[in-house]
């Protein structure tokens, strides 16, 4: 290892080794029966790249291809727009019933394509993450409005990363929703219930989504779990299974379509977190935990953060060779579902997995960790739905981090990371190309 990195590391240690591990709690004001939370936390990334494909949020962006000009020219990014801010409010118990809301912003939001870099960076835009009401009775549980998505059991199953999630090829979405479940609680074991009415992929398909799952937890196997970068506490071991279905309602391939064609997208999911060396509140020091992740689906590109494999619907018929020639415009977001020549409909297809590995040095009181994570993308059909030589085939990724407590607020990060994207031939006789990105990412964190 270089004089320099050791000297990095050797320092990075020592700050975290004179903290406390950070524990937030958020700013709790109670008032009659009434509760309000604040939370959330300030975050700086600075993040090289090698390549310009990237913003600050990689999630499953293609990577330039090595003959390109972002694909051989690298990159420095610095932004605080993950920074985060939210409330939790808690009304009075009436009858057994106990009322709650969220409300969670940061500063992801989506930009115009005339937005200046600087703007981008600089001034940015508020987006809505977590809006609901959650109602909790003896019989069931109700949420209705905007969190996490059921498929997958997000986000109980986030890995630890310094990168923005989502991690490629992991499950990462939050959507409006109305859900029922139901938690069994025993001694030894807890068993979650949980169906939802989801908004639609595409609203013109006239239903809503529909997910499940099923979680089952051990309560006295308990490990360190770190969920993205901030979310530090004890989890129980637990594995969990969901799934999902939807329909697309795509207009037909013409530039004045007239008909419809009707296809159903479908998902499952397998998750776990598994402590192999446990962790306790009292005793975080030398553990060790696993997570993992395994999906296969049609359709479910909008799941993943930035997951659309270069797909494309080929352009409408032209049998009268008119100039310009017709254009179809799709009613879906892109992704999910592509016409070929032939006017035949297609759900794009994807398998992916994402295991991930969170150990706590011992003798720091928890206050320093390292992770690692590796996942891949496949798909068996997406380099066949498009503009040859601009289609995915699929993707690696694999990072290390390591993490450390300042104080109980503050929280510094560094993480290596991989992306070698698979783009498949421009036809048989070409070769796939592999279009690799480096990345070097130095995060700092005031968790409130």
């Amino acid at each position: 290892m270089r004089p320099a990195v050791v000297r990095v590391l050797v320092v990075f240690m020592a700050l975290a080794a004179g903290g406390s591990s950070a524990r937030a709690q958020g700013l709790t004001l109670a008032l009659g029966g009434w509760s309000a939370t604040l939370y959330g936390f300030a975050e700086t990334d600075l993040i090289y790249d090698t390549t310009q494909s990237l913003n600050e949020v990689a999630g499953n962006t293609q990577i330039a291809r090595p003959d390109s000009y972002a694909g051989s020219h690298d990159r420095f990014t610095v932004s605080i727009r993950n920074s985060r801010l939210g409330v939790r409010l808690r009304a009075p118990e009436w009858h057994h019933i106990r009322a709650s809301a969220v409300a969670e912003i940061d500063f992801l939001g989506t930009q115009a394509p005339t937005t200046s870099e600087a703007a981008t960076f600089t001034s940015p835009l508020v987006r809505a993450r977590q809006y609901n009401l959650k109602i909790e009775t003896p019989v069931v549980d109700l949420l209705f409005g905007q969190t996490w998505s059921l498929f997958g059991w997000q986000p109980f199953y986030f890995p630890n990363s310094v990168e923005i999630m989502g991690l490629p090829a992991q499950l990462f979405f939050r959507t409006p929703q109305l859900r029922a479940s139901k938690t069994i609680h025993t001694a030894p074991i807890n068993l979650e219930i949980a169906l939802a009415l989801m908004r639609p992929p595409q609203r013109d398909a006239g239903v809503p989504e529909g997910q499940g799952g099923v979680r089952l937890l051990v309560n006295k196997w308990t490990g360190v779990q770190t969920i993205n970068s901030t979310g530090t506490q004890i989890s129980p071991l637990s594995v969990g299974v969901s799934g999902t279905v939807r329909r697309l309602r795509l207009t037909e391939l013409s530039a004045a379509p007239k008909a419809s064609v009707d296809l159903t997208g479908w998902g499952v999911a397998a998750s776990a977190f598994v402590p192999v060396l446990p962790g306790r509140a009292d005793k975080r020091g030398n553990s060790l935990a696993l997570t993992g992740e395994y999906v296969w689906g049609m359709g479910i590109a909008d799941e993943y953060p930035g997951l659309t494999g270069g797909v494309a619907s080929a352009p409408p018929p032209n049998p009268s060779m008119l100039v310009p020639a017709p254009v179809y415009t799709p009613n879906a977001d892109p992704g999910l579902a592509v016409f070929t020549a032939d006017g035949i409909a297609h759900l794009v297809r994807w398998q992916t997995f994402i295991v991930g590995a969170q150990y706590t040095i011992a003798g720091l009181d928890g206050r320093m960790w390292i992770s690692a994570n590796y996942s891949r993308s496949v798909s068996d059909n997406a380099s066949t739905l498009g503009t040859p030589g601009k289609l995915r085939a699929g993707e690696d990724f694999a990072d290390f981090n390591v993490f450390g407590d300042i104080t109980p607020q503050v929280r510094l990060g560094a993480e290596y990371a991989y992306f070698s994207d698979h783009y498949a031939g421009a036809d048989v006789k070409t070769a796939p190309v592999d279009a690799v990105n480096h990345r070097v990412q130095v995060s700092a964190f005031f968790i409130f």
